[in-house]
């Protein structure tokens, strides 16, 4: 079964997550550690849990995102960093777009595995499917464990509001479609592990979300 273990970091105060299971098999959902000491923090949890880090997966590549996937590529070998092909535009701009917010960071690595609806992604034996859900970027994925009835969905849907979509690729009506056709139709006790704040569950999202009415 897997476990999950939740880190707030840099600048916008992001969650970045480890994903595991009884293999010891791990994967970062978003790596956003951006200052040295959150880079060790996660590093240290990996080792002094013997963890294996095999994947980096995102749901999206804004900054915040990815601020730590550099590091994590070159502190393990052949580790695998997986998303939407649409998000590699935010991965090639990374330093500019870092620049924007007045802030040096490092070139994340390019994608090595691209991912679509309808795939699935395994971090050992824990199987995720795969949701396209563009709308406040063009490439976001969420990623669905039936098993531990839990959804990360990065910056698609937050607790009590959505993602903002006046960035570059942003569509308000694409995304709203997305998560009324794709996440709202996933039972009501599925966990929705967010991007930014707290987790929230499908059930409290359609009853409560001011968005969604």
């Amino acid at each position: 079964m897997i476990n999950i273990k939740t880190f707030v970091f840099n600048h916008f105060s992001q969650n970045t997550y480890l994903v595991f299971d009884e293999s010891k098999e791990a994967a970062i959902i978003d790596s956003g550690c951006f200052f040295e000491q959150e880079k060790q923090k996660l590093l240290q949890y990996i080792e002094s849990n013997n963890l294996k880090l095999t994947k980096i997966i995102f749901t999206h590549c804004h900054l915040d995102h990815a601020f730590g996937t550099r590091f994590f590529h070159d502190t393990y070998n052949n580790l695998e960093i997986a998303g939407h092909k649409n998000e590699s535009i935010f991965i090639d701009d990374a330093i500019n777009q870092g620049l924007r917010f007045g802030i040096k960071m490092e070139q994340p690595p390019r994608l090595t595995k691209e991912l679509e609806e309808g795939d699935t992604i395994n971090v050992g034996n824990s199987v995720f499917e795969i949701l396209f859900v563009p709308g406040h970027s063009p490439g976001s994925l969420c990623y669905v464990n039936r098993e531990r009835k839990i959804v990360f969905v990065g910056d698609v849907l937050f607790e009590g509001s959505i993602g903002r979509t006046d960035l570059p690729g942003g569509n308000l009506d694409l995304l709203l479609n997305g998560i009324k056709s794709k996440l709202l139709t996933l039972p009501d006790d599925y966990i929705v592990y967010s991007g930014h704040g707290e987790t929230t569950t499908i059930g409290n999202e359609k009853k409560n979300n001011p968005f969604l009415k």
